[in-house]
């Protein structure tokens, strides 16, 4: 009797053992094949793009699940199973991290997690000069092969970009700061547009001085200052003099008469090259962002002020000048008078150098 019963016992774990390992196999098999590269072309769908080299470019934007990002990544067939890549998921205490990652050729679903966890993108080093306009700054990104000159311009005149920044005007122009960037090829241009946005909003912040409050119109009056005052100096000592000058004759009701305000007009509003100076007839251009046929600030910033620029606004030198004048093109000085009688307009008026050319 007791030997039949061990016999059974035998059979039962035998019979247990075996369906284990038949369900151990066959998960295996379910995993290696849900893990395994799928073998169609990359399509593209929502945040992720294909190359006409046959890349993925996959968005992990900020602040967004695993799960949408797992469906996302089978709608594009960059992997077999959503399902899979939630269970991983859960499992896994090391997550995917926000970013624009490139894929070549399929991976394996755990190899595609591996990848978005590591934070590793292709970068691409893009210089914003000091003093470009919002159309320079995108045709640079364009050139770089971050984003299309278009999607960056209309992710920098986008309402509820706008809103987010409180920039009170139609773009963004000189709310972005010129420096050097790693993006990744292919960066979404709405993420371009808001790296930019904070990294002025920061050097802002450190240039007003800790609890320094004003306005969004204050503001945006002080940076249009800024973004003529960016155009004009040369040296760096002489921004706060300008600057200084600028105040003045805004106190006094002058008009500013800043050759930076014609220059804009004739490359950015009219679309013509750069010119290498400004004649008396171009002083003449009806047009709200002449400073010399109106008085006070124009409608908004003519280019992306740096911190020199920025500095010289919010802090400017005490000075009873009210013209200035380049002196010596070779040096970039100007003289500074107080008087017109001392200020001897001259017959031509030289412009900067056009930035980002």
């Amino acid at each position: 009797m007791m030997k039949k019963v061990t016999q059974r016992i035998v059979i039962l774990v035998s019979a247990v053992v075996a369906t284990a390992l038949l369900l151990a196999a066959a998960a295996g098999g379910i995993f290696f094949y849900l893990n395994a590269p799928p073998d169609k072309a990359f399509r593209p769908t929502d945040g992720i793009s294909v190359t006409a080299e046959g890349e993925a470019r996959i968005e992990v934007r900020e602040g967004e699940s695993a799960g949408s990002v797992g469906q996302r990544l089978e709608d594009a067939l960059l992997i077999r199973s959503a399902f899979l890549w939630n269970i991983l998921s859960r499992l896994d205490e090391d997550h995917i991290r926000q970013g624009v990652y490139v894929v070549a050729e399929p991976l394996s679903l755990t190899a595609t997690r591996a990848l978005l966890k590591t934070g590793r993108q292709e970068m691409v080093r893009i210089t914003v000069p000091e003093g470009v306009t919002i159309s320079k700054t995108a045709r640079i990104l364009e050139s770089g092969g971050i984003c299309t000159a278009d999607e960056f311009l209309a992710a920098a005149s986008d309402p509820e970009f706008l809103a987010e920044y409180h920039i009170p005007a139609d773009s963004a122009e000189g709310y972005l700061f010129p420096d050097t960037y790693l993006f990744p090829r292919g960066y979404p241009a709405h993420l371009a547009a808001k790296t930019m946005a904070d990294n002025f909003f920061e050097h802002l912040a450190e240039t007003r001085g800790p609890g320094e409050r004003e306005s969004a119109a204050e503001t945006h009056r002080k940076i249009t200052l800024a973004s003529i005052v960016e155009r004009e100096y040369r040296v760096n000592d002489e921004a706060p003099m300008m600057a200084g000058v600028f105040y003045n004759r805004l106190e006094r009701g002058m008009r500013l008469q800043s050759c930076a305000t014609v220059e804009y007009i004739i490359t950015e509003i009219e679309g013509k090259p750069h010119p290498t100076r400004i004649f008396f007839r171009d002083l003449e251009i009806q047009n709200p962002y002449n400073t010399y046929k109106v008085s006070g600030l124009p409608p908004g910033p003519i280019s992306a002020p740096g911190q020199i620029a920025l500095d010289a606004v919010y802090h400017p030198v005490a000075t009873d000048y009210l013209y200035f004048r380049l002196a010596d093109a070779n040096a970039g000085r100007h003289t500074f008078s107080r008087t017109l009688e001392d200020h001897n307009n001259a017959v031509v008026f030289y412009t900067k150098a056009g930035a980002g050319q």
